[in-house]
């Protein structure tokens, strides 16, 4: 296995952003998005999607200057229009916002319509925690999954993250498609000459099948819980939440009409909404009890997890956030895992956009 060095792959993806023409200080912001994604192993919202973003922005779908603008708001709420903005660099505005409401108010919650994909739930979520909150971040995405008994796409792989703080712990954090899996991993998959399991993925007419691929001839994810047998309408009602929350909510597009992340996918007619959207929160612990104490209490919960007694299948009890914690903590000293498919295409990136591409 080869590696990126982390400080140059980092500087590579901040000068495509910025060749793209998005401000020094958003291009870092988002870039930070993108590594952090790479860091914590989910490389399917890493820079593989980098050539996805420049071929959205030369469609005219990303908006590299946007006027992103607050439309409707209260002392606990908001309501932003993104402008067209790259998810990545509305973001972390917008959770900021939620965390100062939070810190005023005890609460924060800020939807976004108008954006495009921002890349993994999770860092959202976890900005909160530096302040003694609760961080809650949602999205919806384009249509891959059909919900149960349906083979037709209607919902996004649509993600849950919740990050709780602790006190020795490392952070609870779940980070979740709603989804078997997220659509950016089959990618991942076929770029590896892969299969997958069974149970994640239905071909036109509603078959299992193990081809990551499928998606392209009309097949489809199915929802969290894989079939009606084995509860796939919880994912599917799940799912729906964070469409209605995201989507519905905000005023941007839902269901069907969110916008595909690649360019060469037409934008479907008569779009209810605008863009891509997205859903933020943060709740002040010490609104509720003593943060110190809510945080110990949290150490014990976890502690309870770890010691309990295991299956064969394995030597430990994992709390949600640990593969990803431990992933960091590995990537950060060894640098980022290369895989080949998606290098070549950051090289040929780099040519068409004359950037250095020594790493």
């Amino acid at each position: 296995m080869n590696y990126y060095d982390l400080s140059k792959l980092r500087l590579f993806v901040e000068s495509v952003f910025t060749k793209m023409g998005i401000e020094n200080e958003e291009a870092i912001l988002a870039t930070e998005v993108l590594i952090k994604a790479e860091l914590r192993n989910i490389p399917s919202h890493g820079i593989i999607r980098l050539p996805d973003y420049v071929r959205l922005w030369q469609a005219g779908r990303i908006n590299a200057n946007p006027q992103i603008k607050i439309i409707k708001e209260t002392h606990t709420t908001a309501l932003i229009d993104a402008d067209k903005a790259a998810g990545l660099v509305v973001g972390p505005k917008a959770m900021k916002l939620a965390i100062k409401k939070a810190q005023e108010y005890s609460s924060g919650w800020v939807c976004v319509n108008n954006s495009n994909h921002y890349g993994i739930a999770g860092y959202y979520a976890m900005m909160a925690l530096e302040h003694n909150m609760i961080g809650i971040s949602l999205t919806n995405a384009n249509a891959s999954v059909a919900p149960t008994f349906s083979v037709e796409r209607l919902l996004g792989t649509n993600p849950i993250a919740i990050a709780i703080p602790t006190d020795k712990q490392p952070a609870f954090v779940l980070d979740m498609a709603t989804s078997p899996v997220a659509r950016g991993k089959l990618t991942v998959m076929e770029k590896k000459g892969e299969r997958c399991p069974h149970g994640w993925i239905q071909d036109k007419d509603g078959n299992a099948t193990d081809n990551p691929s499928i998606i392209r001839d009309g097949g489809s994810l199915v929802p969290l819980g894989s079939d009606n047998t084995h509860a796939s309408y919880k994912g599917y009602g799940l799912a729906a939440v964070v469409d209605v929350l995201s989507g519905v909510l905000s005023g941007a597009n839902y269901s069907k009409w969110v916008p595909p992340i690649v360019s060469y996918l037409p934008l479907l007619a008569n779009a209810p909404g605008l863009g891509t959207g997205h859903f933020f929160g943060a709740m002040r612990i010490d609104a509720f009890r003593d943060a110190e104490e809510f945080k110990k209490e949290m150490d014990n919960f976890i502690q309870t997890f770890r010691d309990s007694k295991t299956s064969a299948e394995s030597d430990a009890v994992l709390i949600p956030g640990d593969p990803e914690r431990i992933a960091e903590e590995k990537f950060s000293k060894i640098g980022i895992p290369k895989i080949d498919a998606v290098d070549k295409e950051l090289r040929e990136l780099a040519e068409i956009l004359h950037l250095d591409f020594s790493l």
